[in-house]
This record gives structure tokens, C-alpha cells and sequence, in this order.
């Protein structure tokens, strides 16, 4: 029975009323979702909200983390499962196609578009530091796979990490201006010819 006391449910779901602050802070962005925005999709009342996940930013912080485990695990799985570089771009670049275009999801990746117009100086840093660690780790891959032989020595892993993570948020944006999995997959076709011989 969820009878409500001064806003907050009693059998308030917290991992639910997560999922739902997720959706819309990937659907709006962190500036255009209020707390009014919050409370309404949480079901919850501001004091409420406030007690169970602090202010905004932090709420954002754990939606985030969410995001993290549930939809963008795809690349380190990848990372972790292919034996080469090239073989876990080419499955992070189809995957993202599958991934970015989710029907049951708002479309594209939070991480890439939550943060666009912010004014909050904290929100801009936690995403680009998402997003830069992730360049990171892709170049680390490439140049592992470099030292190795796997790959020619006259690449340069960091300007090719940037180009992959270029094409995901080219992806992720177009994936949010309507283009469908099908689409995208052939972008991530024609972008992976760069790793061929």
C-alpha cells in the first residue's frame, strides 16, 4: 500500500524513483530538468527527493553511476573481451548503434548529451571526465596493441582514441535527432574501415 505522508510514499522505491530521474535527466538534460520535473516523474514530494538523494547535483551523480552500470557497460565489456583493440572498437561501434537507439530508452547516451548548455561548471566537469577517461582507456588499448605488433608503429593511439569517441557522440547525437539502429550501424561500418589493412 503506498499511502503518502507529507510527499513520500511509504513503500517508496528508491531504485525505481532512480530509474525514473535517469530517464528524464537523459531525455531533458541536467538544465532543463527541475526539481518540480523530478518530483512529478518520482512521485515523490521536494522535501522527499531531498532526503532520499540530497540536492541536484547529487541526485545527477547517482543517475549517472546508474547509466554507468545498466546502459554503458557495453564498451568495457567489449575492452575486456576482444582480443585486439581494433576487434573491441569494431563491437563498441555496432553495439552503440543497438544501444543508442533503444525503443524502450530516450535515444542516444546520457554522459554524451546530459551535460549540453549546462551552467554548472561540476555537472560539464563529471561528464567530460567521463568522457575523457574513456578516450583514455581506448588509448591505452591501441597503444598496447602498437607495442605489440598488433598494430602498425606509425599510428597514433591518442588521435585514433579521439576519433572513435568522436564517432560515439556523433552517434549518440544523431541517434537523438531521430536516426534509426540501422543507420547508425552503417556509420559505425564506414567509420571502422579506417582500422582495415
Amino acid at each position: 500500500m503506498s499511502t503518502t505522508t507529507r510527499g513520500r510514499p511509504r513503500s517508496f522505491d528508491r531504485d525505481a524513483a532512480l530509474d525514473k530521474a535517469m530517464r528524464l535527466f537523459w531525455a531533458r538534460g541536467y538544465e532543463a530538468t527541475s526539481i518540480g520535473d523530478l518530483t512529478a516523474a518520482m512521485g515523490i514530494g521536494a522535501p522527499s527527493l531531498y532526503a532520499a538523494f540530497g540536492d541536484k547535483k547529487t541526485l545527477f551523480g547517482e543517475v549517472v553511476a546508474k547509466f554507468g552500470d545498466r546502459y554503458g557497460g557495453f564498451v568495457a565489456r567489449a575492452l575486456a573481451e576482444e582480443d585486439t583493440a581494433e576487434a573491441a572498437v569494431r563491437r563498441i561501434l555496432r553495439e552503440a548503434a543497438t544501444e543508442y537507439t533503444r525503443p524502450e530508452c530516450p535515444h542516444g547516451c546520457l554522459v554524451i548529451s546530459a551535460g549540453v548548455n549546462t551552467t554548472s561548471a561540476e555537472i560539464a566537469d563529471l561528464l567530460r571526465d567521463m568522457r575523457n577517461r574513456n578516450i583514455d582507456t581506448f588509448a591505452a588499448r591501441i597503444q598496447a596493441d602498437i607495442d605489440a605488433g598488433v598494430l602498425p608503429s606509425h599510428l597514433d593511439a591518442r588521435t585514433l582514441a579521439r576519433y572513435v569517441g568522436t564517432v560515439m557522440q556523433g552517434m549518440s547525437q544523431a541517434a537523438r535527432d531521430g536516426a534509426g539502429r540501422g543507420e547508425l550501424e552503417r556509420v559505425a561500418e564506414m567509420a571502422l574501415r579506417g582500422w582495415g589493412p
